[in-house]
């Protein structure tokens, strides 16, 4: 009953919870397409990429092959690579924020598409768990306790992230609400002054014409 329990939750959490960002993308010789991930911080993020090869019968001709640079919002490089067809990286994050690989096709005439297997993970998905069990030496009940142990953490940890956000997003409401209110109040001054003005020159106006 307990293993069961514990299967269900596990099976829960792993459809609620994205595994990767996997994906294949085309991209045109002498373009660049970025990828970007919002990641928080002290959080390890793998990612994994290899160009598709048109005519697997031929190496990789050169003009297929990429430049790849994996940046932070903060403009700090944690990757880079030039002319290759295959590459991996794996870091762990210094600071929350949104994390952009960028992949970079050498012009070429006439222009051609390349195509990019990409598969990008982040938190506990990022674990090989195969080689967990192998070093740990444990059993499957075991091993899967520790991947919903790890997935809780995980959960538990962008829900945090997922709270200072909000908290943030509430304060520059707040700001925001607060600026226009003056700025509300500061143009119905203007007008009010403007109409004062004109008030006191159309009466002067009248009375140096002795109308009134």
């Amino acid at each position: 009953m307990i293993l069961r329990s514990v299967l269900i939750v596990v099976l829960v959490v792993g459809i609620l919870f994205p595994a990767s960002q996997s994906l294949r993308f085309e991209l045109q010789s002498g373009h660049t397409k970025c990828i970007s991930e919002d990641i928080k911080g002290n959080s390890m993020t793998v990612g994994k990429y290899h160009v598709v090869n048109p005519n697997e019968d031929h190496p990789l001709p050169d003009s297929h092959k990429l430049t790849v640079r994996v940046t932070s919002s903060y403009g700090n490089s944690f990757h880079s690579a030039e002319k290759v067809e295959t590459g991996q990286f794996a870091f762990t994050t210094a600071e929350q924020g949104d994390y952009m690989a960028c992949f970079w096709a050498p012009d070429h005439s006439p222009q051609m598409t390349v195509t990019v297997d990409f598969d990008w993970r982040t938190g506990v998905h990022a674990k090989d768990w195969t080689n967990v069990a192998k070093k740990g030496q444990v059993d499957a009940m075991e091993l899967e306790l520790k991947k919903l142990y790890d997935t809780v953490t995980s959960v538990h940890e962008e829900m945090f992230y997922l709270r200072e956000r909000e908290e943030e997003m509430q304060e520059l409401n707040r700001a925001t609400t607060s600026k226009m209110f003056w700025l509300s109040f500061l143009s119905l001054f203007l007008c009010l002054s403007v109409a004062g003005l004109q008030f006191w020159h159309l009466k002067t106006f009248f009375e140096k014409k002795k109308l009134i």
